[in-house]
């Protein structure tokens, strides 16, 4: 079910944006995959059967992505999630990505809850901190052409309300989506914005841990 056509990593280093240079760059990055999409040019009620196929793909993803920005695990901060659906599927492929995309970082970042319960939509029981990657991973998706860009959303890896780390990588790949496929993306980063002045719940300020404060 699951045919990769396409991989690319894209990582950067953001020293300033027109202030002073940071004494550590940001560094963001991102990881696309191309592959066809198996409803493309029709409807097809039970979709489910994908996003199982997805999660070995969604684990090697945020394993290659970390390993490209050569940071050790506890230096990632942030991280979002995206897909672009070519013209001939529907934007319900891309929320496919929610499951097998997003929990791959997080356990990957040292998440411990129960995968398996989210995945059937039951709640999971809180017992303090479970581990770390606590934050929901922020998404978007969209249907577009190929060489369509997509601004993936980051947020801090565990509260959400950590307004420095608010921020969003671009990420296109050329030639791509053709309109029977799709291209997923995971995205990571190291720290806040290279020049966060506005306020907000700071990342060392975190004290409910549960994903937002």
């Amino acid at each position: 079910m699951i045919e990769v056509r396409r991989i690319l990593t894209h990582v950067e280093d953001i020293l300033h944006e027109f202030g002073p240079v940071a004494a550590t760059p940001l560094r963001r990055g991102a990881i696309a995959v191309v592959l066809t999409n198996p409803y493309a040019g029709r409807y097809e009620p039970d979709i489910l059967p994908m996003m199982a196929a997805l999660s070995p793909l969604g684990v090697e993803m945020a394993a290659q992505l970390r390993a490209a920005m050569d940071v050790p695990v506890e230096r990632i901060e942030g991280y979002g999630k995206g897909a672009i659906v070519g013209a001939a599927g529907e934007v319900e492929h891309g929320a496919l990505w929610h499951v097998p995309g997003g929990y791959a970082m997080r356990e990957l970042l040292g998440w411990k809850g129960d995968l398996a319960a989210y995945a059937k939509g039951q709640g999971e029981a809180k017992t303090g901190q479970p581990g770390n990657a606590l934050s929901i991973v922020p998404s978007t998706k969209k249907v577009g052409p190929p060489g369509a860009a997509l601004d993936v959303p980051l947020t801090h890896i565990n509260a959400s309300y950590v307004r420095s780390h608010f921020d969003a990588i671009e990420v296109r790949v050329p030639g791509a989506p053709l309109p029977d496929e799709i291209v997923y993306i995971l995205a990571m980063s190291t720290g806040p914005r290279v020049h966060a002045r506005v306020g907000g719940l700071k990342a060392a300020d975190i004290a409910k841990w549960d994903g937002q404060r």
